[in-house]
């Protein structure tokens, strides 16, 4: 398989500025000569300083869990690309779960997102996936593939290659629930198959489609293992150095 695999890691809301220097410092050492999958963090936006320091000439990337679609203006509370990239970082989330469900993201501002992620050469990781509700009444397909629609709307086939997916259902993010290889694989095939018909068949073999929901040392190995499953992107797990180590380990 020539996707190489990404293991990204999300701290939501939590770790200090003390905590988080103390975690790469501890982590870097697990993933020393690690090279056969990316690795990611994406810290709150105050911690990107320091753990951009700290991660500096390992290969472990450091990118923001949000940015704004805009170059710069009045947008109180909001990260820009320029301010991203200024500080060193290289990646972004797009489009999560917990922004779309808290904060009223849509697909066209995930689309903006990606537009200005993509212009400024950040590495975006486009977030999809449907509630539980949708799945009980056999919506998965539906939403998987209006939710990458609307986020690629203006993409080129040209431009899409830095772009990268992540399938979290909703559903078994913060659940302790996980999805198992088979639902998994179905929703990842799915998403390529529409980014196959959006933007070819060339850029849906290379795309990179990461797992998201309750990924843990435990269940790593039968969920990225899958040939359908390029990565994952991991929540509580990647809080402690140790268990997002093995993840990366899978």
């Amino acid at each position: 398989m020539s996707r190489k695999a990404l293991i990204a890691a999300n701290w939501k809301m939590f770790k200090t500025p003390a905590e988080a220097k103390a975690f790469v410092d501890a982590f870097l050492p697990l993933v020393a000569g690690h090279d056969r999958d990316e690795i990611a963090l994406f810290p709150s936006p105050v911690l990107l300083p320091t753990v951009i320091e700290a991660a500096k000439g390992s290969n472990v990337a450091v990118g923001a869990q949000n940015i704004h679609f805009a170059e710069e203006g009045a947008y109180t509370g909001e990260t820009s690309l320029g301010q991203l990239k200024a500080v060193g970082g290289t990646h972004t989330l797009i489009g999560h779960s917990e922004r779309r469900q808290y904060f009223a993201e849509t697909d066209e501002i995930v689309n903006k997102k990606l537009h200005t992620a993509l212009k400024h050469g950040v590495v975006p990781i486009v977030c999809v996936g449907e509630v539980l509700a949708e799945r009980e009444a056999g919506k998965t397909a539906e939403v998987l593939k209006t939710q990458v629609t609307g986020a690629f709307v203006g993409i080129t086939p040209e431009a899409a290659a830095p772009i990268v997916i992540a399938y979290e259902p909703v559903w078994a993010i913060g659940t302790g629930k996980t999805a198992t290889p088979e639902i998994a694989v179905d929703a990842h095939k799915i998403i390529r198959a529409q980014v196959a018909k959006l933007l070819g068949a060339e850029v849906a073999a290379n795309v990179r489609i990461l797992y998201g929901g309750s990924v843990k040392p435990d269940n790593a190995t039968s969920l990225i293992g899958q040939e359908e499953i390029d990565g994952a992107l991991v929540g509580g797990a990647s809080l402690k150095p140790d268990s997002f180590a093995a993840i990366v380990k899978y």
